[in-house]
């Protein structure tokens, strides 16, 4: 049957001709004076209404959070991000990567040196004017051997930055072809400088659609609208309230009693419950999110690569997509480069589940009837307990005893992630194969969560960053996603879509992006009240 509502939008956001919408819906039954009024309506839905108070409930978030961008690295303070603050680049809705403070790009021909023209009148919330030496500032927050921040791997190629007038110059170790999608990482906000520093002030000051007012770590956050915001066609609400709700359940109720109009991370066990209500919408997307339980490889027995092929073999994963996501992803293959990526491995045997192999790289280590521990939280992400459970249960095949360990939702990212030896996590994953490697997996790099090294890995990811030739490029990422799956210590069992509830109050363009949940952390900027 088709979906003339669907056809009719179509035709507002430009896939589809007026006249071969008329001509579909009169084959489909339809009056003349119907689909003109669908028409219509599909066209005032789509124009941006202004005002109101967007309420979020969000799966994210920490008492340990803080404004400090270096700090962010969950999905909390990666929304507070987009409300605020902006970036030299952005992932637009359409997945497509484009100009925000800077008005232009243009590379060297080994694409070695990088110059951003920022655009005229930029100002900041407390009406400084934003200048070269803010965005200079910015950058080197993340870089040198003292800083914390979780951006210290991409932020490492960069050698030297220095302002030409209004232009910032980037000059990196090596070619990098990707470098605009790296200058959209969200932790790369722009923020006033003093001194040749940010954060002299604090850290609640940015460019961005939206003001922080208050700000509760791990609780609430509100924004009221910034009037001087230089998108236009941006930032339609008048104010913003943004909710840590870990408890799938709480912002689940909070959504169908009207307490909050968007939520993330619904519970895919009532999804189908949930979209039967008339007043709320379940909106679906793909991208590069991915489940995993990374062990460390530091320490005993996960240094030992056999024990980590044996725990790679274990499960079904297509049992824990079917039982945990209820369909709504695809199985991983222990590496985390999406299908959506450029340069997925499609070649890449896909990992079976296989408690015979698994036993026999047990015994290869001497280590038959293992018992080890995983941590767990629903923090992690929806369904992180009962996949580890599932995971339990399928290696007892293996003969591996899995202690699952329940942890705390609050704190589970400072106290659990990185600290115990094995657990589960999360990842939005990254546009680019390169952003990904060198965030998790480069050896070193602060949120490295396996402690994994690898020579040939470290060449490879140097060699394809600056190599132009896209067959070569795609033949290197191809082999780094090799050496992962069956060397590195990430079991990834699963890419998820994103899926959120919204309030059918709630419009937003037809394209979504789907680099990170919620419109790419943007629906602040880019949604509104219908």
């Amino acid at each position: 049957m088709i979906d003339l509502k669907k056809l009719s939008k179509k035709v507002v956001s430009g896939k589809l001709s007026r006249r071969d919408f008329m001509v579909k819906a009169i084959a489909a039954g339809a009056t003349v004076p119907f689909a003109t009024h669908l028409l219509a309506e599909s066209a005032k839905a789509a124009t941006p209404n202004k005002g109101g108070n967007l309420r979020m409930g969000i799966g994210h978030g920490s008492t340990t959070d803080s404004t400090n961008p270096a700090t962010w690295e969950n999905g909390y303070m990666a929304n507070v991000a987009g409300a605020f603050v902006n970036h030299l680049a952005e992932v637009n809705n359409k997945g497509e990567i484009s100009p925000e403070l800077a008005e232009s790009w243009e590379s060297s021909p080994d694409a070695a040196t990088w110059r951003f023209k920022l655009r005229k009148g930029l100002e900041f919330h407390n009406g400084k004017t934003v200048t070269a030496e803010d965005v200079i500032a910015s950058f080197n927050h993340h870089r040198g051997d003292d800083t914390t921040s979780g951006a210290k791997g991409v932020a490492k190629p960069i050698k030297d930055i220095k302002a030409d007038g209004d232009t910032v110059v980037f000059e990196l170790e090596g070619g990098n072809a990707d470098f605009p999608f790296i200058a959209s990482d969200y932790h790369f906000a722009i923020m006033p400088s003093k001194d040749g520093k940010i954060g002299a002030d604090g850290f609640d000051v940015g460019t961005g659609g939206f003001m922080i007012e208050s700000y509760e770590p791990g609780v609430r956050t509100t924004f009221k609208r910034n009037p001087n915001y230089f998108k236009e066609g941006m930032a339609h609400f008048d104010s913003v309230e943004m909710l840590s709700i870990l408890d799938a359940n709480a912002r689940q109720s909070a959504l169908i009693t009207g307490d909050i109009d968007i939520m993330d991370r619904v519970d895919l066990k009532t999804v189908d419950l949930l979209a039967r209500n008339p007043a709320v919408n379940i909106m679906e997307t793909t991208g590069t999110l991915h489940y995993t339980f990374p062990m460390r490889t530091d320490t005993a027995p996960f240094d030992n690569n056999d024990v980590r092929m044996a725990l790679k073999l274990a499960f079904d994963r297509q049992e824990i997509v079917d039982k945990v996501l209820f369909g709504h992803g695809s199985v991983g293959n222990d590496h985390p480069i999406s299908s959506a990526n450029q340069f997925h491995n499609s070649e890449l045997p896909q990992r079976q589940y296989d408690p015979e192999k698994a036993k026999w790289h047990l015994k290869q280590a001497g280590m038959e009837g293992l018992t080890v521990e995983l941590s767990a939280a629903d923090a992690a992400y929806g369904g992180a307990v009962d996949a580890a459970v599932l995971y339990k249960e399928r290696a007892a095949a293996a003969g591996i005893n899995i202690e699952v360990v329940r942890e705390p939702n609050d704190g589970y990212w400072s106290n659990v992630w990185m600290n115990k030896p094995w657990c589960a996590c999360y990842w939005g994953g990254r546009p680019t194969e390169d952003w990904m490697f060198s965030t998790a997996y480069q050896g070193g790099v602060d949120w490295n969560d396996t402690f994994w090294s690898n020579e040939r890995f470290d060449a490879l990811l140097l060699e394809a960053r600056s190599e132009l030739d896209q067959a070569k490029r795609h033949e290197m990422y191809g082999e780094m996603q090799a050496i992962v799956s069956n060397q590195g210590g990430v079991v990834v069992p699963m890419f998820a879509n994103y899926v959120m509830g919204l309030s059918s109050k709630i419009a937003h363009h037809d394209d979504v992006a789907g680099n990170w949940d919620l419109d790419g952390n943007k629906a602040a900027e880019r949604w509104w009240f219908s």
